[in-house]
């Protein structure tokens, strides 16, 4: 007899985890409180320009999420634009890396960097080899901003602060060492291509979440859109969810659902997910008509009166000609000051930086926050593990792990909640 797997939550962790359930043979059901899949990478509904509730991108160590796409009929040159990593501005200063084995390849860019001084470069350098020798490792108390205390100010500024936000969404100074080593790790010490840029160029929905329904539909899964949970019961060694029985449940719902539902099993668990804290992420659209960026991805320089650190050309990656994304993240000073302010501060700084690209006046489309878009990823942060009972296991980016929250942490951990679930 097939093995009855409730899913709850239908974001990439839950659509992951459901999908690898279904691969092994489960009989699946899969419950989703919106009407919409993706969690909190999707695209925005009743919108006919084609607009994500926020920027995400991938790159090329991101081997459990290009699996699980490849899974369920989504190839990866449908899917994204592949680039060797560029982290440049809109005058063409920053990194670029070759084709290649990651380490070699970021050593030819930072010598290439224009810019800098040598003192800069082989800082640079000297410092990523050193974490590299000592395996990517650091104190579990220690910070980005401790990591990178002895480097020069400009080396900080223009490549260490930017790819921190990038990557963990907290600021440098709060930000956690160890996990940002990670994301080091697997870009830099990996094989040829783990450090690429995979920019999606489809709507985040078409990614990922609207093809892993469909493909869970044709397997025979049964997919309840609109549906909250509202309670989970144990009876002896199996599960009831809302009165129907399962025999093990993978509770891939938001930290604050997940908390509420479990909260009558393991109160302690609850404790832990409800206590996390979170940073926000505001995505700025505005259209500029006959307007291409020099790069699909610009770095922007941020500060306290300039929010946004990156700016996408969604033309160049399928969307409308002139349309262009700008990614505040770390955003909670910004989301303080409101979202007008924000909008308005951003369009500034790009009609300021992007003036020689900028073919038509830049007009705002919407702006879009998300307050709860990533945990706050510091030190020795206390995440709540999967196993929580028999029978009963949970996912997403949030749950104990070496990732951030990206969308790599949340399909890994969907995978290896459905092999817990499962045995």
């Amino acid at each position: 007899m097939k093995r009855r797997v409730a899913v709850i939550g239908a974001g990439w962790a839950g659509l992951s985890g459901a999908v690898e359930c279904v691969a092994a043979g489960a009989e699946v059901t899969l419950f989703e409180m919106s009407p919409l899949v993706g969690g909190r990478a999707r695209d925005v509904a009743g919108v006919d320009i084609g607009l994500d509730n926020g920027q995400h991108i991938c790159i090329g160590a991101y081997s459990e999420t290009l699996r699980v796409l490849a899974r369920i009929g989504v190839a990866e040159a449908d899917g994204f634009l592949r680039l060797p990593l560029r982290l440049v501005d809109a005058q063409g200063l920053g990194l670029r890396l070759p084709d290649g084995a990651p380490m070699p390849a970021f050593a030819c860019a930072v010598l290439r960097r224009r810019g800098w001084s040598w003192r800069d470069r082989v800082a640079l350098l000297a410092t990523a080899f050193l974490w590299k020798r000592r395996g990517f490792v650091c104190a579990p108390s220690a910070t980005v901003a401790d990591l990178v205390a002895g480097l020069p100010a400009s080396v900080r500024q223009q490549f260490i602060e930017p790819l921190c936000v990038a990557a963990l969404n907290t600021p440098a100074e709060s930000a956690s060492g160890t996990v940002f080593l990670r994301v080091l790790r697997d870009a830099l010490a990996a094989g040829p291509g783990a450090a690429d840029l995979l920019l999606p160029k489809v709507g985040l929905g078409a990614l990922l979440p609207r093809p892993a329904v469909a493909w869970l539909e044709s397997k025979g899964a049964t997919v309840r859109l609109a549906h909250r949970v509202e309670r989970l019961e144990a009876v002896g060694a199996t599960w009831r969810v809302d009165g129907l029985p399962f025999d093990a449940v993978l509770l891939a719902a938001s930290a604050h659902e997940a908390a509420r539902l479990n909260a009558p099993h393991d109160a302690a668990w609850a404790a832990r997910a409800a206590a996390l804290l979170y940073e926000p992420i505001v995505t700025v659209y505005a259209s500029s008509p006959g307007t291409r960026l020099p790069e699909p991805m610009l770095v922007l320089h941020s500060d306290a009166d300039r929010p946004a650190q990156f700016v996408f050309d969604r033309g160049q990656l399928g969307g409308s000609p002139g349309l262009l994304a700008f990614v505040v993240s770390g955003a909670a000073a910004w989301v303080e000051r409101g979202l007008a302010a924000t909008e308005e501060a951003t369009l500034a700084q790009a009609r300021a930086d992007l003036a020689a690209a900028l073919r038509a006046p830049l007009a705002a489309l919407r702006t879009i926050v998300e307050k709860r878009a990533t945990f706050r990823c510091t030190p020795s942060l206390d995440r709540p593990p999967m196993r929580i009972a028999p029978g009963l296991v949970a996912a997403g980016d949030y749950i104990a792990g070496p990732y951030p929250a990206t969308l790599e942490g949340a399909v890994r951990s969907g995978v290896a909640a459905a092999h817990a679930a499962l045995s």
